[in-house]
């Protein structure tokens, strides 16, 4: 198989890579993280004005009709820097909602305003009580005149407490657990009886619970059919692990490089620490961890758009497995070669550890994703 980047993937990268670089200093983003929003608004408007925001969607929405192996170009240099934005949240997974499940009149308003940054978007799935199982929906969706009022809680959405828009799944018809019955919404951030409890995350990100006090929508706030959109939300789920997986690389790369770089400065017993071999046989070890990793991100983003199916499942809880067990150990062992000061919240490598081991039990961990690939070997 060609891995080779097309001449437009390449300059797709080398921007990212570059915007990423000369905005995404160490200390830069402390200042994000400390803000209010809890991110740069002005990163995320280039992020729009390069057309990077784009990336996923067709170009009848104002797209470039990027596919898996752009996406992962993508997040593989936000992971890199350790961007605060919600790209994943609003770019892929709820602009993948929408572009999957929504009617022609929702894609054609909010399509274009996603892709062109001028739309941010949070998405609910997950509540106090699902514990990676998307379908454990105790939010309900009742009818209320001519649309639906919602009543429940959303756990821990990323960016909810700036989204413009928030998509939640809600429950109008059969019990926790069920996949049918599951229905989306389209919310508004501001909507009457909807409270945000905002807080910080362990590895810097800004999320926070919402709580639907009888919230009101029209019918027109939909997403797909009702009762039938757990299809369509695991799908998309999909897209988004393998976002993850594309960031954990990123972030892998970096905590390999500034391990290395600490060996070879820090001394002890008048020679560099990289110099003993004990230390020479780790840094081997995390760097075959990175190289496995990378290799599962490209499998994944070469399959990830393909039809749902068993085997497409198969092959994304494989990849979040290895690169969750894969982040973790690269984390851990970054930590341990440092030493005190790899733990200092003043020193980025603590950050990117936190990333990593964040990314693993983001959207099911690597025990979860082992779990569900056995179910699918054994019924294969």
């Amino acid at each position: 198989m060609d891995f080779k980047l097309t001449e437009e993937q390449q300059m797709l990268q080398e921007t990212a890579l570059r915007l990423v670089r000369d905005e995404y200093e160490f200390e830069k983003r402390e200042t994000y993280r400390q803000s209010e929003t809890g991110f740069s608004e002005g990163f995320w408007q280039q992020l729009s004005e390069l057309g990077l925001t784009a990336i996923p969607f067709a170009e009848e929405y104002g797209g470039i009709g990027g596919g898996g192996v752009e996406t992962q170009l993508m997040m593989t240099e936000l992971g890199r820097g350790l961007c605060l934005e919600p790209y994943m949240q609003s770019v892929i997974l709820g602009g993948g909602l929408i572009t999957q499940l929504g009617s022609d009149s929702q894609k054609e308003e909010l399509i274009p305003q996603i892709a062109a940054g001028e739309l941010k978007l949070a998405v609910g799935l997950q509540e106090p009580q699902s514990h990676y199982n998307l379908a454990d929906i105790t939010t309900r969706a009742e009818k209320s005149g001519t649309g639906y009022r919602l009543s429940g809680r959303k756990a821990v959405v990323i960016g909810g407490h700036v989204a413009d828009k928030l998509i939640v799944s809600a429950r109008a018809g059969g019990e926790a657990g069920d996949s049918q019955g599951i229905s989306l919404f389209l919310i508004d951030g501001d909507a009457a009886g909807l409270e945000k409890r905002v807080y910080p995350t362990n590895d810097g990100f800004k999320g926070c619970d919402l709580f639907l006090n009888g919230v009101e929508v029209p019918a027109s706030a939909l997403l797909g059919e009702e009762g039938n959109a757990y299809e369509g939300i695991l799908y998309q789920s999909g897209r988004a692990i393998a976002a993850l997986c594309a960031e954990a690389v990123g972030a892998m790369e970096e905590t390999v490089a500034l391990t290395l770089d600490y060996l070879k400065t820090r001394k002890q017993f008048g020679v560099p620490i990289g110099k003993f071999q004990v230390l020479q046989h780790r840094m081997v070890d995390m760097g075959s961890e990175l190289e496995q990793a990378r290799s599962m991100a490209l499998v994944v983003a070469s399959v990830v758009d393909d039809a749902a199916s068993p085997a497409r499942q198969r092959i994304l809880s494989a990849a979040k497995n290895i690169i969750g067990r894969s982040g973790q150990y690269v984390a851990e062992q970054a930590i341990q070669l440092h030493g005190g000061i790899g733990m200092t919240w003043e020193y980025n490598l603590a950050h990117y550890a936190k990333r990593l081991i964040m990314i693993n039990h983001q959207l099911g961990d690597n025990d979860h994703h082992l779990e569900v690939f056995s179910e699918l070997m054994d019924n294969a």
